[in-house]
């Protein structure tokens, strides 16, 4: 764990135009700076760095973010990589927190996994450039594949040499731990003698999104029966098979810019691909799509390309990760190649330019095929076609974000179209889907409460789709009343905290901004709604309570990127801007500067404390419709005069705080 005293060091340092500079050609103009956008494909420059909110913006693809986010998002880096990245280029020495002795034998073995993969990964290439069997074996096979020699150092190919020890020994005498060597697959133990498992094998390194080897995989070239044709690398601490696509990280800036990304099945589709200068691709390495691979590539884009053979085992393949990729919600379409070719054969044989060509002609929408293909399968037989149509309403179902309705409604005017059945029947079916998902989930949830573990999170329906459900049930018009409107002004109270929050509310007297804030008459915390803003709050009063008044850079720059993304979107939102009658009422200010600060201060509270009064309001006034209690009766009409002043008090602008 990075220590905090480092992290504070490092944002202390951070120059965002310096960082950004880096990776896009930014002129100035005016306070701002102005390039093109490195996120998607842009002629004409929209892409803003504001210094003086140390953010970013697009507003031709709508990215932002803080100078970290700008490298979590180009480089592909995690939270704590970018933090080293930024540390390594100010010249930050990086002190590190005690973590407990399990979390630390962890990283350092999965350190140390990495240290011999990439010595593996140096010798297998040194072996293939620099011996004579590597180059007349292992240089000739790719050669005859059609790769140059830049394409094969840029994906660090290599060769193990047809000897049973022959790294094992250099591993070895190295100093390299013969049980971490074999944990990495390099190595394997027979008749009690250590070899190399790779042996007379071409190797492929694979790596993460950073670049580090994770792991490798390394195929035969004679014809043998007994052996595999490929042999990979073991799962361990640091390779995890399902979570990972071949070719990600040389793929990861062309998915940004062309917001597509390709998927082949091989190593060798992936490269002849990229060599040809179609770099947007990856591979599934031969295995059926697993919801981390598919979130993976929702980290680069929403729009997904699968590239397979045109054979039936190809069409089957293609059809199994379906569901799961409409889950996701990604917008799935299907090459088939032609019979008898595979990517990389095909983009040799009619050259880059006529293969993207081809793609582009040929890609199809990937639940219409699974809808064609079933019924051709279902022929004329009743009980198929039942069938074929459950299938299709419950693919559909899975469509459950508030953006896709209107493709989710366009699915079921096409495939009751091409079904021939009636497309209120169709739409009756995909809601009875959702709900059967709903009460599922309900179910899951009473039965985690019972035991009392937390609930499911990742494959939670979101309210989007429940709305989305009930507008189909409406006649399919999605309601737009998800937006709570009173969120700005509890957006405005943390933009507060963090531009004044150590400023004067007085001059009579000592206090500040974060002073009257957390000493108003209700808890602070109850003045939102929001999740996000909650969590900012209970964060700022921590530190305020131990005299340490965060700054705006401690939240823009924070760990939890759901808080750095609100607080971004606080930054680059321009003032809060209420209704004339609001203005006239608490005499707001949103023009920052000199003490008018003070005034949008006492103005967000005072309307947060009024919301709050009224939510108590109704709240006593429903006890008292329900109760039947005189006593209780008196009580409430008791309460609702004494609220209904404090209300008038606020609205008249004459509330007023004392300090605890």
């Amino acid at each position: 764990m990075i220590s905090q005293q480092t992290i504070q060091q490092i944002l202390a340092r951070i120059d965002i135009v310096e960082i950004v500079g880096n990776f896009v050609k930014l002129k100035k103009r005016g306070a701002n700076y102005l390039g093109l956008c490195p996120f998607h494909n842009e002629k004409s420059p929209s892409f803003t760095v504001t210094p003086s909110k140390e953010i970013y913006k697009c507003f031709g693809c709508g990215v932002s973010g803080n100078a970290i986010k700008f490298l979590m998002e180009h480089e592909k880096y995690s939270y704590v990589e970018a933090l080293r990245w930024l540390a390594q280029r100010y010249d930050v020495t990086v002190e590190e927190t005690e973590v407990s002795a399990e979390v630390k034998q962890q990283q350092q073995l999965a350190d140390s996994l990495y240290i011999i993969n990439n010595f593996a990964r140096e010798y297998f290439s040194n072996t293939l450039f620099n011996t004579e069997e590597g180059q007349n074996v292992g240089l000739s096979y790719f050669e005859e594949r059609g790769f140059t020699q830049e394409t094969i150092r840029k994906f660090q190919l290599g060769y193990s040499l047809n000897v049973w020890d022959a790294f094992t020994k250099t591993a070895l005498a190295k100093g390299y731990n013969l049980e971490y060597l074999q944990k990495t697959g390099l190595v394997t133990i027979r008749n009690e003698q250590p070899g190399d498992n790779y042996r007379g094998r071409v190797v492929f390194p694979i790596h993460n999104q950073s670049g580090k080897v994770l792991g490798f995989g390394a195929r035969i070239l004679v014809k043998n029966d007994r052996a595999p044709k490929y042999v990979n690398s073991p799962e361990n601490e640091i390779y995890v098979k399902n979570r990972v696509l071949y070719g990600t990280y040389f793929a990861r800036h062309a998915i940004d810019k062309l917001n597509e990304c390709l998927l082949v099945e091989g190593y060798t589709d992936v490269i002849s691909l990229h060599q040809a200068g179609i770099e947007n691709v990856v591979a599934s390495s031969g295995t059926s799509l697993t919801q981390h691979q598919l979130r993976l590539i929702k980290k680069y884009t929403n729009n997904l390309t699968i590239l397979f053979d045109g054979d039936n085992a190809g069409v089957k393949a293609a059809l199994r990760g379906l569901d799961m990729a409409i889950e996701e919600g990604l917008n799935v379409k299907l090459v088939l190649i032609p019979d008898k070719e595979d990517p990389d054969s095909y983009v040799q044989k009619i050259g880059a330019e006529a293969f993207r060509q081809f793609i582009a002609d040929n890609k199809q929408d990937f639940i219409l095929f699974k809808l064609q293909i079933s019924m051709q399968d279902a022929g004329n037989d009743t009980t198929k076609k039942s069938q074929l149509v459950n299938e299709i309403a419950e693919t559909i179902a899975k469509i459950d974000k508030t953006e896709d309705f209107t493709r989710q409604q366009d699915y079921i005017r096409q495939c009751s179209q091409v079904l021939k059945i009636d497309e209120q029947g169709l739409i009756n079916l995909v809601n009875k889907f959702i709900r059967e998902k709903l009460q599922k989930k309900e179910q899951q949830f009473t039965r985690d409460q019972e035991k009392n573990t937390p609930p499911p999170s990742d494959d939670d329906l979101s309210p989007e789709a429940i709305a989305a459900m009930e507008a189909m049930e409406n006649g399919g018009v999605v309601s737009d009343n998800f937006f709570n409107p009173d969120e700005r002004q509890e957006r405005e109270l943390v933009k507060i905290l963090l531009r004044f929050g150590d400023k004067p509310f007085s001059e009579e007297d000592q206090n500040t901004v974060a002073d009257y804030i957390f000493h108003l008459p209700y808890d602070f915390e109850s003045l939102a709604d929001n999740e996000i803003v909650k969590r900012i709050l209970r964060e700022y009063k921590q530190m305020y309570d131990e005299d340490n008044l965060p700054d705006k850079k401690w939240f823009l720059y924070h760990s939890d990127h759901d808080v750095t993304a609100l607080v971004v979107q606080i930054m680059e939102d321009k003032e809060a801007e209420l209704s004339p009658k609001w203005k006239e009422e608490f005499e707001i200010d949103t023009v920052y500067g000199d003490n008018a600060y003070l005034k949008d201060t006492i103005s967000t509270t005072n309307y947060l404390m009024l919301r709050k009064i009224r939510k108590m309001i109704i709240e006593n006034q429903q006890e008292m419709e329900k109760s039947t209690d005189f006593e209780v009766q008196i009580n409430c009409i008791k309460m609702h005069k004494h609220l209904k002043q404090l209300e008038n008090e606020l609205t008249n602008g004459l509330g007023t705080v004392i300090f605890r």
